[in-house]
């Protein structure tokens, strides 16, 4: 049987589960007209907490409404993708006439040849960003429909390419366009962005931050991809399950995972087929997980916390700094360093926790030999 629980499996209906609310925020926000609040939206979130899946998700309702879509990653480049490669091929998609009467100002029939598709075409590739989605959008409201642009990974390292498209948005919405924009990226990446002065706009759009899952939802994403695929699972063996995800998104679609693929053939997962598929996951979590997100962390940055890692409940400040041998002041500075990261934060004040599920396990059995 298909893994219901693999990536290419839909768009990861289990990650979403317990979030209908807020992709009908964005809907309304579509349905309410230019601006509602809700057309700029951010998702923010820890590594792994469903923000790539959650634009997946709204890119796949705005397309039901029938939008257009353009979906990017804030690498670098991103703008000439977007005017090079999405806005012409979606502007392809439309009589090349009413591009050209766009273009042109001439609203008579095409009777002389004046202007082919590859000179229309040349046209559209060599006009800015701002002048491509006006044409777009104009288009588009003789059909009384609209552009969804999603940027992911939204990062600091893009500042300059992030201006050029908030720029276009911003005047996009003023002139009452039929426009939206959906981004996501890491807490700290979003929060440095909004902190520039001409992405101003981004501090008024509707932010959504992404968080664990409660255990009723894990029980719901888990049970119902393996029930509506022709298997069973009993109580016990969907406990096991549910414990071993510890509420983090990313962790429900691989425990779901690891989990089926073990017996696909047999009419109902096992105690045992559970416990192994947490195993093989949390393996997994590490190389997917972990491992890139230590991978800008300091020496120092791993000595805090493989000294937190020696507790098995948060850590106390005094407790860490004793052990990594430093004053106060050394040891704020590194904390201050890793709650950016979004590696650790404070449950309280006095106290550090990892703010990634497993890390804990993960540093002492693959960090603590290599400092």
């Amino acid at each position: 049987m298909r893994n219901p629980f693999h990536a290419s499996f839909g768009v990861s209906p289990p990650l979403l589960v317990g979030r209908d609310a807020v992709i009908d925020d964005f809907v309304e926000a579509l349905e309410d007209g230019p601006g509602s609040s809700g057309r700029a939206t951010l998702y923010t979130g820890a590594r792994g907490s469903g923000k790539t899946v959650m634009l997946n998700a709204i890119e796949d309702r705005t397309r039901e409404r029938g939008w257009l879509v353009i979906s990017e990653t804030a690498s670098p480049g991103f703008i000439n993708r977007i005017t090079r490669q999405h806005l012409p091929r979606l502007l392809r998609s439309f009589d090349p006439d009413a591009v050209r009467r766009k273009l042109t100002g001439i609203t008579g029939p095409l009777n002389f040849g004046a202007l082919t598709w590859e000179t229309i075409d040349s046209h559209v590739t060599e006009a800015g960003l701002r002048n491509q989605v006006e044409l777009l959008t104009d288009l588009l409201a003789e059909h009384e429909t609209g552009l969804l642009i999603t940027l992911d990974e939204i990062h600091q390292n893009q500042i300059h390419e992030l201006r050029d498209l908030a720029t276009t948005v911003q005047h996009s919405f003023r002139e009452g366009r039929e426009l939206a924009f959906a981004g996501a990226g890491l807490t700290s990446a979003i929060s440095d962005v909004m902190n520039d002065e001409v992405l101003t706009f981004l501090r008024r759009a509707e932010r959504h931050t992404l968080g664990p899952v409660t255990r009723s939802e894990v029980d719901r994403a888990l049970r119902e991809p393996i029930e509506s695929s022709g298997r069973t699972i009993s109580n016990e063996a969907l406990q096991v399950m549910t414990d071993g995800t510890n509420g983090y998104p990313f962790l429900i679609q691989l425990v779901g995972a690891q989990t089926w693929r073990l017996h696909p053939s047999a009419a109902e997962i096992s105690v045992k087929d559970a416990h192994q598929g947490v195993a093989k996951a949390l393996r997994r979590l590490g190389a997917l997980v972990h491992e890139p997100a230590l991978a800008d962390a300091s020496d120092i940055d791993k000595s805090f916390l493989l000294a937190m890692a020696k507790d098995d409940r948060p850590s106390k400040m005094s407790d860490v700094q004793e052990r990594m041998g430093v004053n106060v002041s050394y040891a704020s500075q590194y904390r201050l360093r890793l709650i950016a990261a979004e590696l650790i934060h404070s449950p309280r004040r006095g106290y550090v926790d990892f703010a990634l599920p497993y890390l804990r396990e993960y540093l002492r059995e693959h960090v603590a030999a290599n400092i």
